[in-house]
């Protein structure tokens, strides 16, 4: 009975351990995040913060991460969030180690999250749509048909984003005017931006944004007002875990330096200033928030890809890699046209005409072919196969038998690029190395295929995220 008691004693102690234990992600912190080698930033897909503009991933939060991770010299990998819930969701399960976006700092928010300092100042104000005919009134008569006030928004119906800060602020405002306000919050699928093409294809009659983000969309939609504001100044910022406060630490070390730097403004103003870039933008079909397509030649990519056996998007990346869509491109060595084909490997591939993007995307894509039935005798694991043949396709075959060979000198293996084979590819530029014995093609500038494969893959990540 005894040894009942002292065993069920130790199990009690071993449960009351285990349950006030913290998960292993509530402790990672900048140390553990630099040892596992990336910094994984939580954000969402908009017109403002990170989106694919003809090819290229671009975005507010998208370069401020860019300059964060130079700065903390650590790749950023971007995590996608419908929004606010799944973002915090995100975070608190350790499947990322930040939220960049811009978050309206609030008092309940500050009981999940540790916030860096401002990144800026906005309000929200009400979205709402202009009279048909406003051009042709004045001034006072459109302002006698809009909502000027708050107090008139008791028994309006106003659709927002869910989770978000707006939702908080209309439930205090129905308070503080003692009348209801119908709040209706969108899915999670539907952003604040969609939200605001909607008021202005008046499909809804209300909703509420940042001043900047309403700003910068009424550079498009001509037809919107966004003069009523329904909340004081608030500041905006990023987040962290509280758990993480030498993370936050090194944000706001890098935050503090970088607003004291006109890029952090330029940066600013590109995407929250710049009504005729943004209108460019949004009225483009490579916008992927108002179109369906990464370039011109989608068509053509979804053809040479099929008879590759890629996913398109990874022959789009190569192709933006090499030309940005450009079909008259021309290269310092004479590579020409949207592959960057060499005048010799257009012939070889039956591209009479390397400036049509028709024959240069069917060249290069018998030349992508050609080094895939080479590389096949090599290795094995197709998906590890592409990044021998797109190495290949920028430096040649023969130097990265090269650096497979010297991989296989030193003991790393020939048949994995990541952290084996590339490492000795860009060691072919050091003459220690490319005159081994076991070197056949000498010298090459080896850091250039290694950068081009790496590039290349990040890009699809992006492309992944965006185009079907």
């Amino acid at each position: 009975m005894r040894y009942l008691y002292v065993k069920f004693l130790f199990y009690s102690f071993i449960i009351l351990i285990f349950s006030t234990c913290k998960p292993d992600h509530e402790h990672i912190d900048l140390p553990d995040i630099k040892e596992r080698g990336h910094l994984i930033a939580i954000t969402s897909y908009s017109p403002i913060s990170y989106f694919i503009y003809r090819g290229e991933p671009m975005g507010y939060e998208y370069e401020l991460l860019k300059m964060l991770g130079d700065n903390l010299d650590i790749p950023v990998k971007i995590k996608l969030a419908r929004d606010f819930e799944e973002m915090i969701g995100l975070l608190e399960s350790g499947e990322g180690d930040m939220i960049a976006y811009g978050l309206t700092v609030t008092s309940e928010r500050r009981k999940r999250l540790a916030f860096t300092w401002p990144m800026n100042v906005t309000r929200q104000v009400l979205v709402q749509r202009k009279p048909d005919n406003w051009r042709q009134m004045k001034l006072h008569q459109i302002e006698n048909m809009l909502i000027r006030s708050p107090i008139e928004l008791g028994g309006e119906t106003i659709h927002v984003r869910r989770g978000s800060a707006y939702v908080s602020r209309l439930n205090n405002l129905s308070m503080e005017i003692g009348q209801d306000i119908n709040i209706v919050e969108a899915p999670p699928d539907v952003a604040t931006e969609e939200l605001i093409h909607q008021v202005a294809k008046d499909s809804i009659a209300f909703t509420v944004a940042d001043e900047n983000i309403a700003h910068i969309q009424s550079a498009y939609y001509r037809d919107i007002d966004i003069q009523t504001p329904v909340s004081l100044p608030q500041q905006v910022a990023w987040a962290v875990r509280p758990s993480s406060p030498l993370l936050l630490e090194a944000i706001n070390e890098w935050l503090t330096a970088a607003q004291d730097h006109a890029d952090y403004y330029v940066i600013y103003n590109k995407y929250y200033e710049d009504r005729r870039a943004f209108r460019s933008r949004y009225a483009s079909e490579y916008f992927p928030i108002t179109g369906d397509a990464i370039s011109p030649y989608d068509d053509l990519l979804r053809e040479g890809a099929e008879k590759l056996g890629w996913d398109w998007r990874m022959l789009a990346a190569l192709i933006y890699r090499e030309s940005q869509f450009k079909p008259d491109a021309r290269s310092w060595a004479g590579a020409r046209g949207l592959m960057q084909l060499m005048p010799r490997t257009a012939r070889e591939f039956g591209a009479e005409n390397p400036d049509d993007p028709l024959q240069n995307i069917q060249a290069g894509v018998r030349f992508l072919i050609w080094l895939d039935d080479y590389w096949e005798k090599h290795i094995e694991n197709e998906e590890e196969r592409k990044k021998f043949v797109i190495a290949s396709y920028n430096v040649g075959q023969g130097h990265v038998q090269d650096a497979r060979r010297l991989a296989k000198a030193f003991d790393a293996n020939p048949d994995i690029w990541e952290n084996n084979v590339e490492r000795f590819m860009i060691k072919k530029s050091n003459p220690d190395y490319y005159n081994m014995e076991m070197v056949n093609f000498g010298y090459a500038t080896g850091l250039e295929p290694v950068i081009f494969v790496e590039t290349i893959y990040e890009l699809y990540e992006h492309y992944k995220k965006f185009v079907e």
